[in-house]
């Protein structure tokens, strides 16, 4: 008896988020989806978790290749590369323009904050509770205690929406 209401239970939950879920496919398009999953070798059949265009690699067609590169823009490459110092040096991951900066241009670095800017920031951050709570939740402080941090949240958007104005 007990089994019948586990699985009446189980049926149950099983058809309650399937409801939940996004909208229903077609029968049709179950239909062209396995259809094509045959035709690929998509699909795993029997107890090993190996797909079967992966067992039997010559019965599928090969995944589509990209185009290469033609031999003139691998040389280009190759040659800019040279010329900046931009290539690896034997077994090591280091570049060239990383073990003799002084031989290669500078490399050009996308401008970050200043120092004042990221203090700024946390200060802001600390004050609307906008940063995450320790622990293994994934929510925030201002998410977690909403009293705390109502008054600085409604600043905070009082600011938001000037700033918008302005711009």
């Amino acid at each position: 008896m007990k089994l019948l209401s586990l699985s009446f239970a189980l049926c149950l939950a099983i058809v309650g988020s399937s409801a939940l879920a996004e909208p229903a496919t077609t029968r049709a398009q179950v239909k062209a989806e396995l259809a094509e999953a045959i035709r690929t070798g998509d699909i795993v059949v029997g107890q090993s978790s190996l797909k079967l265009n992966e067992r039997f690699p010559q019965n599928y067609p090969a995944a589509p290749e990209v185009p290469g590169k033609t031999r003139d823009q691998v040389q280009a490459e190759l040659a800019e590369g040279i010329r900046t110092g931009d290539v690896s040096v034997g077994e090591s991951s280091l570049k060239l323009n990383e073990i003799q900066p002084h031989r290669y241009p500078p490399v050009a670095t996308a401008g970050g904050k200043t120092r004042a800017q990221v203090r700024a920031e946390l200060a802001e951050a600390i004050r609307t509770g906008d940063f995450l709570a320790g622990g293994e939740s994934s929510l925030k402080l201002n998410e977690l205690y909403p009293e705390r941090y109502q008054a600085a949240l409604k600043t905070a958007g009082r600011r938001d929406s000037m700033d918008r104005a302005t711009q």
